[in-house]
């Protein structure tokens, strides 16, 4: 098996014209935190919504675990273990967390379209769902309904639920954005946690997070791929500080 769980080769995305991606070799090395990052308008969630089929590319190619999975569909590849989260969270507002989870894990039942099944079926689910829930710090909060949680708990909840997926890969948009200090300290703590055996990619603009977590970096600039290594090797680039670095401490 391949050292790299990702590539992709030449990936390119057009818009009527416009380039939004261009060319973008990208490695994703099997274990590692990899980060995404780039300043607003740079490509990063257009490389996501490729890599997760939310778009279609104009060329170039996407393998993951060593099959092509370029023209397969967004359900296909949530299948074969490549789950995303977003920067809004995705949550159910009005169940609890447990309940969240366990509609994550139904999946595994064969039952996630019954609805005509009586809701009993779903408690052989609490303990593998409680095992999660305390994972990300939320068993305390387990029967409250989510809408009460403060905005960081939802964030760790849709880790919870990303989790009950059980993906090999899992892609991370912008996991601390709008967050306080507490809550990105907390998400930080969380991310590491949960990456131990498994392999994250993530877009990050908290240059602090993807100094704590990345194991590698790449830096996007208008779509293409500008530097890429450490985040010390790629924080001293002098094109990257022009960049990047520079405006997001101006």
């Amino acid at each position: 098996m391949s050292d790299f769980i990702l590539e992709t080769k030449n990936l390119t995305k057009e818009f009527k014209g416009f380039a939004a991606v261009t060319d973008v070799n990208l490695r994703v090395r099997r274990g590692y935190i990899h980060a995404l990052i780039g300043p607003n308008g740079a490509g990063k969630t257009t490389v996501f919504n490729l890599l997760t089929k939310f778009h279609t590319p104009t060329s170039g190619t996407i393998s993951f675990n060593g099959v092509d999975i370029t023209r397969e569909r967004a359900a296909d590849i949530a299948l074969r273990g490549v789950v995303r989260s977003f920067q809004i969270s995705a949550v159910f507002p009005h169940l609890t967390p447990l309940e969240n989870v366990r509609v994550a894990l139904q999946r595994k039942l064969g039952t996630a379209y019954h609805f005509w099944k009586p809701a009993s079926t779903l408690h052989r689910l609490n303990d593998r769902a409680m095992e999660l829930l305390d994972a990300v710090g939320l068993s305390d909060a387990a029967g409250v309904p989510t809408v009460e949680l403060s905005y960081g708990r939802k964030r760790a909840l849709e880790i919870a639920t990303t989790l009950a997926l059980e993906p090999e890969l899992i892609l991370l948009d912008e996991p601390t954005q709008g967050m306080g200090a507490e809550d990105v300290g907390r998400i930080t703590a969380l991310v590491k946690r949960v990456s131990t055996g498994r392999t994250i990619l993530m877009v990050e603009h908290n240059l602090k997070v993807v100094s704590t977590l990345a194991g590698r970096v790449t830096v996007l600039q208008r779509g293409a791929i500008l530097a890429e290594g450490s985040y010390d090797e790629v924080s001293g680039d002098p094109r990257v500080m022009e960049a990047y670095m520079g405006s997001a401490h101006a």
